[in-house]
């Protein structure tokens, strides 16, 4: 009999290693800070011509794409990170002052993801942004 891989949540993993209680909870929420949005090698695409991204058309706008950050960094370029913020996994990351920014304790991201202060110390993960025409691919 040809035996199947069986996939289990991140979850039932760490159960099955025998933790519990508190041990789980911060074994499981701090390993969940950076995570990729969807499957490696996704792309999502954002059409410029469209009114629900306007907030693209002016350097220093952005537009929320589920857990992305999308930013207009000026010059015609563009910059993509993750929204959940490194400090405490929580989905606060906003474009502000020409930088990413966590409204929920302070911490301040380069266009690049790296750090600016303590509280952004571990960076945010960074998308590629490439242009064609009117439509950005964010991947």
């Amino acid at each position: 009999m040809e035996k199947s891989a069986e996939n289990i949540s991140r979850l039932q993993f760490l159960k099955s290693l025998g933790l519990g209680g508190s041990a789980l909870m911060a074994v499981y929420l701090s390993s969940c800070v950076n995570e990729i949005v969807g499957p490696s090698g996704a792309t999502n695409t954002l059409d410029l011509n469209d009114a629900a991204n306007a907030g693209l058309l002016s350097d220093g706008g952005y537009v929320i794409l589920g857990n992305i950050v999308v930013a207009n960094i000026g010059g015609g370029q563009y910059a993509a990170v993750t929204r959940i913020c490194s400090h405490e996994g929580q989905k606060k990351v906003v474009y502000r002052n020409g930088e990413f920014y966590c409204s929920a304790h302070g911490a301040r991201f380069s266009n690049t993801g790296s750090g600016l202060n303590s509280t952004g110390s571990k960076g945010l993960t960074t998308y590629d942004v490439s242009q064609n025409g009117s439509v950005l691919t964010i991947s």
